[in-house]
């Protein structure tokens, strides 16, 4: 097999930072790494990419070995690539992040890596540059999150508005009026009220809604409305 010639070799990993939502805070994935250097610190997901797959493959093998799931939302961040950050061997990281509902698949995630969430405000010291990683990851959901419907893959098949206002108000680190927050969510057109309630929280409850996936790609702009000078916030 023919290769180029005078160059040195370098290998090539992805990093998973994956985010999950329990109905109050978003949380982050850690596990406990599990060999040096830096062996039982708190990692992010990662591994390197094999020769016959791409990095998405990577990337959705890792997240697949670590919650058993496949399909759940997967976005590439960004390339890390200092020739330090590894004190190993020259490794450049292609960072993803991953949104899944915490309730729907906490017992599906593998015992094998020592796996914990975490509040976003309790994050321990995490190894090399995967704190950058995670940062970067925070602020490309906020930006995604004001006008584009990712903010659902939190969640479950069917949630509540005080729910949806919990998850909105942790993303952005910031408070909404509950009455103008529902009004402007359901004038967005990207709701379905649904029929049952939940009384789980006060006798009188509150309705379920879905997401309307027949018209959210026409409507999803209208996120804009609900968080007002969003760019300030990113």
């Amino acid at each position: 097999m023919a290769e180029y010639q005078y160059q040195t070799r370098i290998l090539v990993a992805v990093d998973c930072i994956l985010f999950g939502f329990d109905g109050e805070q978003i949380q982050l994935l850690l596990i406990k790494r599990g060999f040096e250097p830096m062996k039982h610190q708190w990692s992010l997901m990662g591994g390197f990419v094999q020769p016959d797959e791409s990095t998405d493959d990577a990337a959705n093998r890792i997240l697949k070995q670590l919650t058993g799931l496949e399909g759940i939302y997967l976005e590439q961040l960004h390339t890390f690539s200092s020739p330090d950050r590894d004190p190993i061997e020259r490794t450049v990281s292609i960072a993803y992040f991953a949104l899944i509902d915490i309730k729907q698949y906490q017992q599906q995630l593998t015992d094998q890596f020592q796996a914990a969430w975490f509040p976003m405000q309790d994050i321990p010291t995490l190894i090399f540059d995967h704190e950058q990683m995670v940062k970067m990851a925070r602020q490309r959901l906020r930006y995604k999150a004001a006008s584009h419907p990712v903010l659902f893959e939190l969640l479950p098949q069917k949630f509540t508005l005080p729910v949806l206002q919990h998850l909105f108000e942790d993303v952005y680190d910031t408070q909404f009026d509950k009455g103008n927050f529902s009004r402007k969510m359901l004038s967005t057109g990207l709701l379905l009220k649904q029929t049952d309630k939940d009384k789980g929280s006060s006798k009188k409850g509150a309705f379920y809604y879905k997401l309307d996936k027949k018209n959210y790609k026409k409507n999803f702009h209208q996120l804009l409305r609900i968080v007002p000078n969003a760019h300030e916030l990113i």
